[in-house]
């Protein structure tokens, strides 16, 4: 039976790198008593994966990890168990069994979105940022960049990469909203976007000073792009 963990993470565990994260489930999952099934052979490990690594110092709504159980309680006995063993910064918010014909969550993520936004004690220039997201995003047929590679530099097009971006106004300081395309083989992080977007403005883009909230990580089912936290049912 596979199960999909749906979590939250924010607070200091958003200093907590991605493998450190893979260990900490580990033992969460063995202290709560979920009946996880291991892998065969000589070093059998617990049997999950996670659908998008995190950056570090990144917080977020919408961070997944499926599991293999051998037998499970119900969902609500299930978040209880877990979210007794967690650390503050990590909530479990959902816990559900897939379907059969459900692919594993890292081999079909699609996008993600995510919210930037600006620190407290920090500021950025006062500009018209809705009418420079037009000229930026909305009227070109392509954005390109030069990004710097393990071979070298590489031009890409930001334009077919990015599915939305907007700005929204939080206490009278702008929030950078992005969903863009995460996936195996096409993807690119939001910072680089914000980076040419103030590259574009003329502004210096300051990295200390902009916080990155991921909201969701998205699938491919059917030709859809859904939220891999509607895939699967609650157990009863």
């Amino acid at each position: 039976m596979r199960i999909r963990i749906k979590f939250r993470k924010y607070g200091v565990m958003k200093f907590i790198g991605h493998l450190d994260m893979m260990r900490y489930f580990q033992k969460c999952i063995r202290r709560a008593g979920i009946d996880i099934a291991y892998s065969e052979g000589f070093s059998p490990h617990q049997i999950m994966s996670f659908a998008a690594p995190l950056g570090v110092g990144a917080t977020s709504d919408g961070e997944y990890l499926d599991i293999e159980v051998l037998s499970t309680k119900s969902s609500g006995q299930s978040l209880q168990a877990l979210n007794e063993t967690m650390a503050e910064g990590v909530e479990v918010v959902s816990y559900r069994r897939l379907k059969g014909s459900d692919k594993k969550a890292m081999s079909i993520v699609a996008a993600a979105d995510y919210e930037l936004y600006v620190k407290e004690g920090y500021e950025v220039p006062d500009v018209d940022y809705e009418a420079a997201v037009k000229e930026f995003y909305e009227k070109p047929d392509e954005i390109l960049i030069t990004k710097q590679t393990k071979n070298g530099e590489k031009a890409m097009d930001l334009k077919k990469l990015i599915y939305e971006f907007k700005v929204l106004r939080k206490e009278g300081k702008p929030v950078f909203y992005l969903k863009v395309c995460t996936g195996s083989t096409d993807n690119v992080k939001p910072q680089i976007v914000l980076e040419a977007f103030f590259r574009f403005l003329g502004a210096e883009y300051n990295p200390p000073a902009i916080q990155i909230h991921r909201k969701d990580v998205y699938g491919m089912e059917q030709g859809k792009i859904v939220s891999l936290g509607e895939m699967g049912e609650d157990i009863g």
